[in-house]
Order: C-alpha cells, then structure tokens, then sequence
C-alpha cells in the first residue's frame, strides 16, 4: 500500500468532470494515493514531465496491465530499445513527410465528402456525422485497414479504450473489448495479401516490410485504432464546441490573429483527449517522499499537469494565444504519440478549416445540452449544432 496521501474520490463525479478534484490534489497531495483506482497518482506537470522519463523506475512494461492483456504486447508497454525499435519499424507511416505526401491530401478528400453530404442537412450531431467518420476514415487509410466500415473502426477503438481503462472490471466492457480485438484480427487477416502485393505507406505494410513479427504487428496495430481514433475524433468535435463557445476566439481565428494549429494545441492542453497513462514501479524509489515499490501502479495525469496553475496562467480558460509549450498532451518522454503529425494534421489542416469554411452559420442547437465524460480518455459525447443548409 503507497504511503502517499490517501484521496478519495467519487468516480461517478470524477468521470463526469475529473478537473475540480485534480485541482484539490494537487494544492494538497500533489502525489496521491486514490483508493477507488488502485493506483498512486502524479497530477503536477512538473513531476510528471521528469518522472514520466524515468523508465528505469517508471516502467511501461506492464506483463498483467489491461492493454497487454486485451490487446496485445505493443510498442507503448515496452521500454528502451525494444520500444524504439517498433516505434522505427512504424515511423514511416506516421512521418511528418509522409503525413505531407500522402495523408493530408487523403484527409481533405473525406472530409470534403463528409461535408457534400452534410452540408444540405441543415442540423446534426457533429460529434457522429463528422468528427467520427472523418476520423475513422482516415484512420482506414494510415493503417492499411480499407475494409473495415468507419461504424467498425469507431466502435471496436471505443471498446478497446473502454476495456483497458476498465479498472473496475466490468465484464460486459471486457467482452466488449474482446470482441473488437477479434474483429481487428480478421480484418488485419483479409488485408495482409492484399498490401504484400500492392504495398503502400500504411501501418499494415510498413510493418510487414519491416519484418516485425505478426504478434507485435496486430498488437500495434491495435494500439493504433485505439487512440488513433478516439483522439482526433474528440479533438475534432472538442475543438469545434471550443470555438462556438468562445466566439471571440473563433473570431481570432478568422480575422487571421489566430491560426487553426492554436486552436489544436490549446484545446488538447484545455482538456487532454489523453487524460492519463499508466506505469509499473519496476524498482524501489523515493520521489518527495513517497516511497514507490516493485509493482506498484502509478498514473500520470496529462489532463492535471495542462492545467497546472504553477505553469499556465488561469489554466481553466480555453485561450488560443496562450503559450503551450509546457503542454503535455501528448506525452512527455520516449512514449511521446507516435501519431502526433498525424492528429495535428487530420484536425487543424483539414477539419476544422473545412468544417467552418463549409457549413456557413455553424452554432449550437441549444435544444439538446451538449455532454463531457471521462477521466482516463474525455471528449464530448455529442455535439449538436444547426447552420444554413445549402
């Protein structure tokens, strides 16, 4: 048992909005043990920007960890030069040159698509009729998984990220998260002829041609779908309900004294689409004076330390010109997402540009309240807007 401070939470509460007790911990027990997750917590930025690059004590390498277990052994649970040596055999696919190349262009075509047939519509939910397909359609192309539907892709990264945040052990969310693993599968199955034929710059072929085993490859490909989804999705419709909100932020924007990468990197800093990442203590360690043991779990909070008062002035306001260079929403050290170029360029390049410039008169539809959730992962739940059909 941690010797740290015990905090309680109410995890109902906490999943609905995590900020006002995160905020309590870290004034009073900025490294925290919490009973109802079972894991000591780290919730300034600071510590976790140094701590989370000490793999010797901070492993990701969890044997029994719920992402091993359901999903496979992947490059995110390894460390040193196991980790690197996947993240290399990937990096192709994901490279910022790449990414210019190949994806962006890809991209635009979903969403000018996505758009053509919304655009007439007059009203929806933006939250599935965009943010969703634009998100997993993209996600399609950059793994290499072309036949999947969207629907497929959105669900089965929902039940991955369900199942290894399931810390509670809901057995229908295990299920669930079973399920989707053994769907991916067959789907990796069905395309592995298809890309050894026609190679192409896909997760799937660029870890084929790299010779990577096929265990690690379906383990990250996995890991992939499971936040290469669910991030650029809730970041795509986040951001938007950000602007709407805060009109004279959107204004910036348009009058050319903002530019649509601001609105990305402040909205993942405002609230994290990652809120947390998990580690096992791999050997005995004191840090402030909480004595961390062998096997011991710990969780970064990356959604606390981007709204760490000791470095971001008013943390809770959403402020496109604020200087987010101590953000850490994607991560702090060698795990830093792999799909960052990526997600910037999926959401910032191409969908909220083409979202505003296409659907003239954008606003909420203020007869449905629009909904937050999560603590380990947070995003909206839905979005509904209405704007002048035509």
């Amino acid at each position: 048992m941690s010797n740290a401070p015990h905090f309680d939470i109410d995890v109902p509460a906490f999943w609905a909005d995590p900020y006002p007790a995160l905020a309590k911990m870290r004034k009073e027990a900025p490294i925290a043990f919490v009973p109802q997750l079972g894991s000591t917590v780290f919730t300034r930025r600071d510590d976790i920007f140094t701590q989370e690059k000490r793999i010797d004590i901070f492993s990701s390498h969890q044997p029994n960890g719920l992402m091993n277990v359901l999903m496979g052994h992947n490059m995110m649970r390894k460390d040193g030069e196991a980790h690197m040596t996947e993240r290399q055999a990937m990096f192709p696919a994901v490279s910022p040159r790449t990414v210019r190349d190949t994806w962006i262009r890809q991209f635009q075509g979903h969403a000018d698509r996505i758009l053509d047939e919304l655009a007439q519509q007059g009203e929806a939910d933006l939250c599935k009729a965009f943010a969703l397909p634009l998100s997993a359609e993209c996600l399609k192309d950059v793994t290499g998984l072309t036949n999947m539907r969207y629907q497929d892709m959105d669900a089965w990264s929902q039940a991955m990220i369900d199942g290894i945040a399931n810390y509670t052990g809901n057995k229908e969310v295990e299920a669930r998260c079973h399920a989707a693993t053994a769907g991916i599968d067959a789907a990796i199955d069905d395309m592995i002829p298809v890309v050894k034929k026609h190679p192409n710059t896909s997760i799937l072929s660029v870890l084929l041609a790299s010779g990577q085993n096929m265990e690690s490859i379906r383990a990250n490909i996995k890991l992939a779908i499971s936040g290469g989804q669910n991030e650029p999705r809730d970041a795509i419709s986040g951001a938007t309900w950000a602007l709407l909100t805060h009109p004279e932020q959107l204004a910036l924007v348009r009058e050319g004294k903002a530019k649509w990468i601001d609105v990305f990197e402040e909205y993942a800093r405002w609230i994290a689409p990652i809120q947390m990442s998990p580690r096992r203590v791999a050997k005995p360690w004191n840090y402030h004076g909480v004595e961390f043991e062998p096997e011991d779990r710990v969780f970064f909070m990356f959604g606390s330390a981007n709204r760490d008062e000791a470095c971001f002035s008013d943390p809770d306001r959403f402020d496109i010109n604020r200087d987010n260079q101590k953000s850490i929403a994607f991560g702090a050290g060698p795990h830093y997402c792999a799909g960052a170029f990526a997600s910037r360029a999926m959401v910032a390049d191409v969908a909220l540009p083409s979202l505003f410039a296409r659907l003239k008169g954008l606003q909420l539809d203020e007869r449905e309240p629009v909904r937050i959730g999560g603590w380990a992962f947070r995003g909206l739940l839905n979005l509904p807007v209405k704007w002048d059909a035509g």
